[in-house]
């Protein structure tokens, strides 16, 4: 991978263990990156130093699991090169996009192995790799909407974490209009997430 080039990873779907992120801490340190790491009860943060830049790694928490989130673009070759390995490792799903000059590299993963590979240049897209026979309409269809619902799902995270911002803000400024209206948007938004969650 040329130093320059950018990779996006988007969609994680990877599930750990404490064990496993306890290792993931080790593997980094062995491969030279300076990092520290936080803990609440929703999220475990490995946060790395690559160069100027800091990647921060957040792994949801669920029952007795954690699950890595998030959209990741990523310049340093050897950290992009450690998390594809880590995709393939953990027989995980995602959606890898390299950025190469004029050229977009998409990778569509599902358990750990590239089911689809194309390029983008231009106004041009050309499949270079489908494994099995091609999707039909409607299946591709299924395909948008689950994808759109993902983005659904992440934009209400987002606005979950900005009204709690808010409410946190307003509390610490004893204005309890302002806190009883974000609480009310919090539980809106909530509700809503968790229809979305279980679609």
């Amino acid at each position: 991978m040329n130093k320059n080039d950018e990779v996006e990873y988007c969609n994680l779907e990877l599930r750990f263990d404490r064990q496993h992120i306890q290792d993931l801490i080790k593997d980094l340190i062995q491969e030279g990156y300076s990092l520290y790491w936080s803990e609440n009860e929703d999220d475990f943060v490995i946060s790395v130093r690559t160069g100027r830049k800091l990647t921060k790694l957040r792994f949801q928490r669920s029952k007795d699991s954690y699950k890595l989130v998030g959209d990741y673009m990523i310049r340093d070759a050897r950290l992009s090169e450690w998390m594809g390995k880590l995709i393939g490792d953990m027989r995980g799903h995602a959606i890898i996009k390299r950025f190469r000059d004029r050229q977009i590299i998409i990778e569509n993963i599902l358990f750990g192995e590239v089911i689809r590979l194309v390029e983008i240049s231009g106004y041009q897209q050309r499949v270079l790799y489908q494994k099995g026979p091609l999707l039909s309409d409607q299946e591709l269809t299924k395909l948008y909407y689950s994808v759109e619902g993902e983005d659904r799902i992440r934009q209400r995270r987002v606005e979950v974490d900005e009204q709690l911002d808010r409410l946190n803000e307003a509390l610490k400024a004893g204005d309890t209009v302002r806190a009883e209206k974000c609480k009310v948007e919090l539980a809106h938004l909530t509700r809503e997430l968790n229809k979305l969650e279980w679609l």
